[in-house]
């Protein structure tokens, strides 16, 4: 059964659109500007990944990120077939094109899996050496 299209839930998913990039709880909460509840915020991200409609990031620094997923995004809620890189200066977390691949084993079955590059990102790294 479809979820309804709520006000708060059209503004978070829009929001996150617009953004062009994966963010926290916080940094969505922050964007939002107070219009939504952080416990709505909080909700309301865990639907849209149940949804298909974003996926959600485990950083190297243990925070939660969500993304909007872009046609083609493989994934199955919480496992999806990218990366990711998150900048240790700014903190921003974008997806990394292409697919990942890799071999497990003989008998071995991959439930779930975060892969996260961390490092610099090229708006930091061209204001760091400016």
């Amino acid at each position: 059964m479809p979820r309804r299209q709520t006000k708060n839930r059209q503004l978070i998913l829009s929001t996150l659109k617009e953004s062009g990039r994966a963010l926290s709880h916080d940094g969505l909460t922050s964007e939002l500007d107070k219009q939504v509840d952080r416990v709505t915020v909080y909700r309301t991200l865990n639907r849209l990944v149940e949804d298909g409609l974003t996926h959600r990031i485990v950083a190297d620094d243990g925070r939660q990120y969500f993304a909007v997923c872009e046609e083609g995004c493989s994934h199955d809620h919480e496992a999806h077939g990218h990366l990711h890189f998150r900048c240790v200066n700014c903190d921003r977390v974008e997806c990394v094109p292409g697919e990942m691949r890799f071999q497990t084993p003989p008998g071995y079955s991959v439930e779930n899996y975060n892969l996260v590059l961390s490092g610099t990102c090229a708006t930091c790294a061209t204001t760091t050496t400016a």
